[in-house]
């Protein structure tokens, strides 16, 4: 019968730290609208963007994490195009505490997520034939707290406030 050290018995005792895993990332959607082809431009276009997170159970280690963008491009009398696109991974999650599981897969995986549907939106804004759309970096934190506004102000009869926010299902 082997005896068991002092350091086996303390590495043992201590908890392990928590593990993500990108098992798979994939487009579930995406759909590219370009009306303003080949048309220039009266004045600055705006564009504006929009990003909603989600995640939802797979098995007991593994969960779905989406990241859904839509962008488009307009001036007050023309529109360019639209982009929408819905990328996603799928995640291993272990060794982590039940309250660290949701800012987890609204937080840190999307910040996994982001460089890749970044570049996607980048090259089909390019190959549509305008200036590559280059997102800013997202502060998915915020986003995160934003929807934690939300929810507590929906338990507290307050009208919610409009707006993209993660989505834990």
């Amino acid at each position: 019968m082997a005896e068991e050290t002092p350091e086996a018995a303390a590495q043992q005792a201590q908890p392990q730290a928590p593990n993500i895993s990108v098992k798979a990332q994939l487009v579930r959607a995406m759909t590219f609208r370009n009306a303003g082809a080949l048309q220039t431009p009266e004045g600055q276009p705006s564009v504006t963007v929009n990003i909603h997170v989600d995640a939802t159970k797979r098995s007991e280690t593994d969960f779905m994490v989406g990241l859904r963008i839509e962008a488009s491009s307009k001036t007050d009398t023309q529109e360019f195009y639209e982009i929408s696109l819905d990328y996603a991974g799928v995640f291993e999650v272990t060794n982590y505490e039940a309250r660290m599981l949701e800012p987890l897969l609204l937080i840190e995986c999307p910040r996994i997520l982001f460089p890749f549907a970044r570049r996607i939106i980048a090259d089909v804004s390019r190959d549509g034939g305008y200036a590559p759309l280059m997102l800013d970096p997202v502060d998915f934190v915020a986003l995160y707290r934003r929807e934690l506004s939300r929810r507590s102000q929906q338990e507290n009869g307050a009208a919610p406030a409009a707006a993209s926010a993660p989505a834990m299902n």
